[in-house]
């Protein structure tokens, strides 16, 4: 204990020195956790916070009566009770009453006492070190306040008053001289009494893990630091009341403790305030795991993922703009649209063919909820704004979903949009249906992923996303043409590729084996004009196909190789797909696929005996072996749930993985480029 003392007398501010109020937070405490040695004294702290606030409470009641004139009654207080075996800890209330009692103003007077009783308190926790000095002060604040209040009718009380100097203070004349001191102190103590209950309070929550509760890492680390403004601005009011009883000129100056005490009381109810937000999404998240373990039916899953406690609201008809009650969903198979605010008209244009087409039946509806951390007018006005365009049921609320927490954790939403579906019992048909709508539309109804599984392991899988690329694809498609979908960053490679694929697909050996090749360069318009809207949704559609098929399975197939690869080659100068009709014959990187073309020459004459398809595979491969390319894939993070590992799709090596990030100083998804 002595080597503490000594530690921390150390480093207390010396005459001259900087100010108490100018110590930063981690001097502070330094300067403590030498004062601090563990907390195995053990008494109910609880109950003497009772007894403490029930003194206060009502002896700064009778305190604003005396010197304000007021006629304010102790009566309509609410009276807390302590436990029946509570017995009060008095010696110890008594020794720390005496280290409080008769000093001198100061803020270094202040800063030894406070010291000083931090190390006569070493054994308790910082909670309880806070409730002793609190109650230690009660006990003289409240004795002093109930003798004032008896002066007139008790002779006792009268005589212990003279003692205690009850009667110099209540003098008409100091009473007026000390009025505004005497209104300080009376808040000063309030506000320390709220900043105690705060931290008690937080001590309470400490229950629940940091992990599932991160703002009560950040409150609980602050407690010995809000203890210590605490005391010491216990000691600094006592100080004052000594003055104010003693008649004095001199004064313990309050208002920079007060200031300080203020911002801490603050400070504390913000934390608490998110501590008990993190507690309701922490137990809506098991609460939701739970019923989705074993769900019954699609109102009881809906309820507890949107709406805290009882607090049920309307629904909203985006095809009537009229509130309607969230029964038109029972016993209904539902979509959930997840989103932020940020989504645009392409984003919302995706489910309307959807919508259309599931509207004729009954058994399906589809409800918009958006993301919203913390609401603001301006988030309301945008809310209103996308409601409007929306033909579907949008939840309405002004704080955050119960189930955040859940969609965030289970689903994998990192902000992008999500389609999560229910049966009518409210199970889980799939996580993320966005990617399969994306890609397949309506013809992935009823977007389970069952359905998912049996379209995304279909070969013929380019059509679907290529659908905008030219005006004659359904043709070409149709009728079983090769196609060379091909573009990249380098607009010099797309030229030379065009040039070079134009003169391959005219070539008189092609046209006798009746092999018909078209070009569509994505991205490019009829006359050559960049158009960022189709190449972003393709390659958004490949992202998604690709997405759609690997949060199932990490074993990848051919066709996930070949999408993989594609996706590969989307930041490069320039990539190519051949394609018969929908089905991919292979995608290559601009280098090589480039090299096969130029040297059509020297390939063509195999062209009958062995197929134009293989032919161009073997060649393809071949000037593989030649080139070292590295494969680089990038997948936006807000893309749902991502693969842990991956397999290149050119050799059986597993990809190296790291994280990128990526700013364009535009919002993306308003040019369609995702």
């Amino acid at each position: 204990m002595a080597n503490n003392v000594v530690l921390a007398s150390s480093q207390q501010p010396k005459k001259g020195d900087l100010s108490l109020f100018a110590f930063t937070d981690h001097e502070i405490m330094n300067q403590i956790y030498a004062t601090h040695v563990h907390d195995d004294e053990k008494f109910d702290v609880e109950s003497l916070f009772i007894v403490v606030e029930n003194i206060l409470k009502r002896a700064t009641q009778v305190a604003d009566n005396v010197v304000l004139g007021t006629q304010g009654s102790v009566e309509h207080l609410e009276e807390k009770t302590p436990k029946p075996t509570f017995s009060p800890p008095l010696c110890t209330l008594k020794n720390i009453s005496c280290e409080l009692q008769c000093k001198a103003p100061g803020e270094e007077t202040a800063y030894k006492t406070t010291l000083s009783i931090l190390n006569k308190l070493s054994n308790y926790s910082w909670d309880t070190k806070a409730v002793l000095t609190l109650a230690a002060f009660a006990l003289d604040y409240g004795d002093f306040w109930l003798l004032a209040q008896s002066q007139s009718t008790d002779q006792l009380a009268k005589s212990v008053g003279t003692l205690r100097r009850v009667s110099v203070l209540l003098k008409r004349p100091t009473l007026q001289k000390h009025r505004q001191s005497l209104i300080e102190l009376n808040t000063v103590i309030r506000s320390t009494l709220e900043v105690i209950e705060c931290i008690f309070e937080l001590e309470k929550l400490s229950n629940y893990d940091t992990k599932d509760v991160p703002a009560l890492s950040t409150g609980m680390d602050h407690i010995p630091v809000d203890v210590f403004w605490a005391i010491v601005t216990v000691v600094a009011s006592t100080t004052q009341l000594c003055c104010l009883t003693s008649d004095e000129d001199k004064k313990q100056e309050l208002s920079q403790f007060s200031q300080k005490i203020n911002v801490i009381l603050t400070k504390l109810r913000r934390q608490i305030t998110l501590c008990r937000q993190q507690i309701e999404e922490v137990e809506a998240y098991w609460k939701l795991s739970k019923l989705f373990r074993t769900p019954t039916e699609i109102m009881e899953v809906f309820k507890g993922l949107i709406y805290n406690k009882d607090n049920v609201q309307p629904l909203i008809d985006g095809s009537t703009k009229k509130p309607v009650n969230i029964d038109v969903l029972k016993k209904k198979n539902v979509l959930l649209y997840i989103s932020g605010l940020d989504i645009t008209e392409e984003d919302i244009s995706i489910l309307r063919p959807v919508h259309e087409s599931i509207r004729k039946d009954d058994q399906y509806k589809i409800v918009w909820i958006p993301i919203v951390d913390q609401w603001t007018d301006e988030l309301h006005k945008k809310f209103d704004f996308l409601r409007s365009k929306m033909p579907w049921y949008v939840v309405q609320y002004s704080s955050p979903i119960a189930g955040i927490r859940f969609v965030k954790e289970k689903w994998h939403f990192k902000g992008k949009p999500s389609v999560v579906v229910l049966n009518p019992q409210g199970k889980v048909e799939h996580e993320n249906a966005i990617h399969m709508i994306r890609v397949w539309g309506i013809k992935a109804f009823p977007f389970t992923t069952r359905v998912e599984e049996t379209l995304s392991n279909n070969r013929e899988w380019i059509g679907s996303i290529a659908t905008n690329v030219h005006p004659n694809i359904d043709n070409w498609i149709k009728d079983q043409k090769y196609i060379f979908f091909y573009g990249g960053k380098d607009n010099d490679w797309i030229q030379q590729f065009t040039k070079k694929a134009t003169i391959l697909a005219n070539d008189a050996t092609l046209k006798e084996a009746r092999i018909s090749i078209e070009l569509a360069c994505v991205g490019k318009g009829s006359k050559g004009e960049d158009n960022l809207g189709v190449l972003g949704r393709f390659w958004t559609g490949i992202e998604s196909i690709f997405i759609s098929k690997t949060h199932r399975k990490t074993d990848a197939d051919a066709v996930t190789l070949e999408i993989q690869k594609l996706l590969s080659y989307k930041n490069e100068s320039g990539w190519a797909v051949l394609s018969k009709g929908s089905n991919v014959v292979l995608s290559g990187h601009g280098t090589t696929i480039l090299k096969v073309v130029e040297d059509f020459e020297k390939w063509k004459e195999f062209v009958k005996e062995k197929g134009f398809e293989f032919i161009f595979k073997e060649y393809h491969n071949k000037v593989l072996h030649t080139a070292h390319i590295c494969c680089r894939i990038d997948i936006p993070n807000t893309s749902g749930k991502i693969p842990e590992n991956m397999k290149c799709p050119d050799c059986p090596r597993i990809m190296e993985t790291y994280i990128s990030f990526k700013c364009c100083h535009i919002d993306g998804a308003a040019n369609g480029v995702h």
